[in-house]
């Protein structure tokens, strides 16, 4: 019986290209407070992105270290290059140009609330900052809608380790076989939830992962589509 359902946070309930367009103002509101708005900031973007996903790549499945930080030496490593000097409140821009720019999936609440009325315990577990989280939840108009919150701080490791999984069904109380985690990312969500022995669901719209969906238990195209699986696996019961 299904009684939890987890999910992830970029790229499954907020959209990459909704993240796109607010890293692209971080990166423009940067630029202009350290007086350098003769750079190209889709330029810089760019590279900012490539440094960060660099450097979030080598800390998968290893110890907590504040995403503020992270975030941080990617835009010195850049500012480096350009000679400028990174604002001192950039994690204030960072976490205001995502509360305004935010944008979740259509179906993201509908199915959110969906999961609710069935009875069932709905969380998050994400690789995040709780400052964070909190103020892009509740930008977004959904914070009090989760009924638990998990982030990588909270569990002092980053996904795929066991931790951040593990502590979230202990605060729902509920078992591993009892809850369905849904991620984008086939390497960090699917093997993470299937490492403590949850269901998982591989958001994948466009089918871009397909070489990675061995990892991961359902495949689906749409959040709603989560509600379908768990009323089947719920029947089989």
């Amino acid at each position: 019986m299904i009684r939890g359902v987890f999910f992830d946070f970029v790229g499954t309930l907020i959209t990459k290209s909704g993240e796109n367009v607010t890293h692209q103002n971080i990166i423009k509101e940067t630029l202009k407070r350290a007086g350098r708005e003769d750079l190209d900031y889709i330029k810089l973007w760019k590279e900012y992105e490539e440094e960060s996903s660099a450097l979030f790549k080598e800390l998968a499945g290893k110890p907590y270290v504040k995403i503020r930080d992270v975030d941080t030496e990617a835009i010195r490593r850049v500012a480096k290059r350009y000679g400028f000097d990174v604002p001192k409140d950039f994690w204030t821009i960072n976490v205001e140009m995502h509360k305004k720019y935010g944008e979740l999936f259509p179906d993201a609440k509908e199915t959110i609330m969906t999961l609710k009325s069935l009875g069932l315990h709905v969380g998050i577990i994400t690789d995040s900052d709780n400052d964070y989280i909190k103020a892009h939840l509740e930008a977004l108009g959904i914070y009090n809608l989760f009924d638990s919150v998990t982030t990588s701080e909270d569990a002092g490791f980053y996904k795929p380790h066991e931790r951040p999984f593990l502590l979230a069904l202990e605060k729902a109380r509920i078992k591993p076989e009892e809850a369905i985690y849904i991620g984008d990312n086939p390497a960090k969500d699917c093997v993470g939830a299937k490492k403590v022995g949850m269901y998982s669901v591989l958001l994948d719209p466009e089918s871009s992962k397909k070489a990675l969906w061995e990892n991961c238990d359902f495949i689906v195209s749409t959040l709603k589509d989560v509600v379908e699986i768990v009323q089947g696996l719920n029947t089989q019961i």
